[in-house]
């Protein structure tokens, strides 16, 4: 006897418009000032200015897409996709997670190119940039960090901004030694301490995505536990098997099952309560659940 639960999606539907409109003010304010960012660069001969221009160009890209994702995964299920467009969020983060990597693998060339032979830094310019920089990275930011934590694809759009700041903090303090001291190579050296930082953050957004994608269990659930936490809440079960747990996007964990129960039992409330027990102990609140009496007919 295979029973299957429907349920309400509202909360989900709120955080997501909130989600989508916190990206597309964020996704504003850097376009407006990447190009301010990238003149800055080029007039004071900065890589530290250019690196984070070059970084505030793939964010407008990747905030686009992150905003594009959240219009489109409004879209209703349909026949062909039964789960709806929500996937499309993990997708974003994963493009978004790569092109971070792409960032780094330029800056560090071009960092080892100027150590080599450091280019002539005009540290006035590059400092008033970088402070505006940060002023709109900061802005951003807040933003974003608003919205659902939880979901992946505004995590990565996060990361995005986060590097950004970073950035400019590293431009800023560039500059400041630039105008003390006059040693250009700590232009290039910072670039790539911001390089080693955004890796770090784009290989976990990288990795989570990748798993969700996979199918993967989500991290935070012991399958094992999940079993004996059942059986302990409904002494009716004899045994949970054919368990699969996955995440159609960071904040949507599904699962199916197998409860083989004892003769006698009703099946309609082991079921109900079965169900509330994955949706009040582990926020599993979409659960398809086979009750059976007997042997599995899904065993050989």
């Amino acid at each position: 006897m295979a029973l299957s639960h429907s349920h309400s999606h509202s909360d989900h539907e709120e955080h997501g418009h909130g989600n989508e409109r916190r990206v597309f003010w964020a996704l504003v304010l850097t376009a407006l000032f990447m190009g301010v960012e990238i003149a800055g660069g080029l007039l004071a001969g900065s890589l530290a200015l250019l690196a984070d221009a070059g970084h505030m160009l793939t964010d407008t890209i990747a905030l686009l897409f992150a905003w594009i994702a959240f219009r489109v995964a409004r879209a209703p299920a349909d026949a062909k996709r039964s789960y709806g467009y929500h996937r499309l969020q993990v997708i974003a983060a994963l493009f978004n997670g790569m092109t971070l990597v792409g960032i780094v693998g330029w800056i560090v060339i071009e960092a080892v190119r100027r150590i080599a032979s450091p280019d002539e830094v005009l540290g006035g310019p590059m400092l008033a940039v970088a402070a505006a920089g940060l002023a709109v990275n900061l802005g951003a930011f807040a933003i974003l960090h608003g919205g659902d934590r939880a979901n992946l694809n505004l995590r990565a759009a996060s990361a995005h901004v986060i590097g950004d700041i970073l950035g400019s903090v590293a431009a800023i303090v560039a500059a400041a030694v630039i105008l003390g001291s006059g040693w250009m190579p700590i232009d290039p050296i910072l670039s790539l301490l911001v390089a080693a930082l955004i890796l770090r953050s784009s290989w976990a957004i990288i990795r989570k995505s990748g798993h969700i994608l996979l199918e993967g269990t989500p991290d935070w659930l012991d399958v094992d536990d999940l079993k004996a936490g059942l059986a302990n809440a409904v002494p009716e079960v004899e045994d949970i098997h054919h368990v699969h747990v996955w995440s159609l996007t960071s904040e949507r964990p599904m699962i199916t099952l197998h409860a083989r129960v004892r003769p006698g039992t009703v099946l309609e409330d082991a079921l109900a309560r079965i169900k509330h027990h994955l949706d009040d102990s582990y926020g599993i609140s979409h659960s398809t659940v086979q009750i059976e009496h007997g042997s599995c007919v899904d065993d050989p």
